[in-house]
């Protein structure tokens, strides 16, 4: 076996290095392996640290007194250290793929060198102790050094055995800014399909995290090589629709590559921005000269964002903030700063969610064309310096912070249910065209004269 050995010397945790030695003074072999590796050698601390050996699963457990049966079956043991645990897991070949992901059968073998060459990608398949210092079998630490995403061995070997391999490679990419290898990228055009065996919950796990990435606009990669067409084919929609407009400059989907780089990465803003234009190819008119118009986009934006959301099996919660925030990021463009306007808009949209309309809006501005680019800035900062007066002055725009409370009405003589709701909801409407109406005395007659009314 060729290695790499002393080349590289990574700082391991001292719980890792304890388990390692404790291997290794066994009789058997031990590594750090994967991810944690990778991320060393690019000078990143690592969020978890595996371990790979030659012990059989009931091997390493008779080392530690504290153990987790994790995955006996594909060789996977957690050893807890404290309140920190680490899979330890066995030297393994993968039995033939039936699925599109899951081996039928797992082999354990005494061969580091087998293990590393069924892991998906040159970067992801290293390994580390201090005694043998670098395992790099198959270039990965090349790789790195060229910024290169790359199957180790045959990639359509790879990407036959795991579908999910060719979304995690385009993923790996975007965290890192690397490029695709050719023959890798040539075997993902052709068995991209395969992604339909997978399923929609590790779909979407692997859209958030490419989402969440240094280069979301690196979805285009996904999309050149057919993958979105399986997993977001609303996405592909949006590529091919163009802007015949002058505020824009870019098809629909390019637009929305250029808006995502303009946005946090934070997980509901940048779905937000990924899905605040899906509407557009289903509100799309032409005028007489040729001008493109998309009218009522957000409203069928947000009820196919919900669709796709939940196809992917999103949380409801990530599905109600991101479809608002869709929903209403046209919300008053155009229209110059109003106190009474914002009131109402807050309370439409909801406080939590209120904040991320301007950034939301700021990333579709900055993702146009250059025509009144400044004054769509400038009109976006006024209505940001009036939302901050409004939290300054601690307006009301909520039943949250209204004066009186469902339990004051049931004190006046109302009963619960849904005439104390919406007597609630008209007091509030009350304090949103005039807050300075929002004070108890004042409510609590307004409740009493509608509660005499009937």
């Amino acid at each position: 076996m060729c290695q790499e050995v002393g080349v590289i010397r990574i700082r391991m945790p001292d719980k890792v290095k304890f388990i390692i030695d404790k291997i290794t003074a066994a009789g058997f072999e031990a590594y750090a392996v994967g991810g944690c590796v990778r991320d060393s050698i690019l000078g990143r601390t690592p969020q978890d640290w595996d371990i790979t050996t030659s012990a059989r699963p009931e091997q390493v457990k008779a080392l530690f007194s504290r153990t987790v049966d994790t995955g006996l079956k594909h060789g996977t043991v957690t050893v807890l250290l404290g309140k920190e645990g680490f899979e330890v897991t066995t030297y393994r070949i993968d039995g033939e793929y039936l699925d599109g992901r899951h081996p039928r059968e797992v082999i354990f073998t005494p061969s580091l060198e087998e293990d590393l060459k069924r892991r998906d990608l040159t970067i992801n398949a290293m390994a580390y102790n201090d005694e043998n210092g670098l395992v790099d079998l198959f270039g990965g630490r090349n790789d790195i050094q060229e910024r290169i995403v790359r199957c180790v061995g045959d990639p359509k070997q790879r990407f036959g055995e795991d579908a999910l391999r060719m979304l995690r490679a385009v993923r790996f990419a975007a965290q890192l800014g690397y490029r695709i290898e050719e023959s890798t990228g040539d075997a993902i055009g052709r068995l991209a399909p395969g992604l339909r065996q997978i399923s929609a919950e590790r779909i979407q796990a692997e859209l958030v995290k490419l989402m969440t990435s240094p280069h979301p606009e690196f979805l285009k990669m996904a999309y050149d090589f057919g993958m979105t067409a399986v997993f977001l084919p609303e996405f592909d929609r949006i590529m091919e629709t163009e802007q015949n407009h002058p505020h824009h400059c870019f098809s629909v989907g390019e637009h929305t590559l250029h808006a995502l780089t303009e946005v946090e990465p934070d997980r509901i803003l940048r779905l937000a921005v990924l899905f605040h234009d899906i509407g557009k190819p289903a509100a799309l008119t032409v005028d007489e000269d040729g001008m493109t118009h998309f009218h009522g986009h957000a409203g069928v934006g947000a009820e196919m964002t919900g669709q796709i959301l939940r196809r992917l099996k999103f949380d409801n919660d990530t599905v109600g903030r991101v479809c608002k925030l869709v929903l209403y990021h046209d919300y008053g463009n155009g229209q110059e700063p109003d106190m009474r306007f914002l009131r109402h808009a807050v309370n439409q949209i909801g406080e939590d969610a209120f904040p991320g309309i301007f950034l939301v809006k700021r990333a579709d501005i900055m993702a146009q064309s250059d025509y009144m680019r400044r004054e769509k800035l400038s009109g976006l900062e006024r209505w940001q310096k009036l939302y901050q007066k409004l939290l300054e002055e601690k307006q009301c725009v909520s039943l949250r912070t209204l004066a009186v409370s469902g339990a004051d009405l049931i004190g006046l003589g109302m009963d619960p249910g849904r005439k104390l709701g919406e007597t609630l909801q008209k007091l509030l409407e009350l304090v949103l065209e005039e807050p300075e109406r929002n004070s108890r005395e004042f409510l609590l007659a307004r409740a009493e004269e509608m509660l005499s009314q009937g």
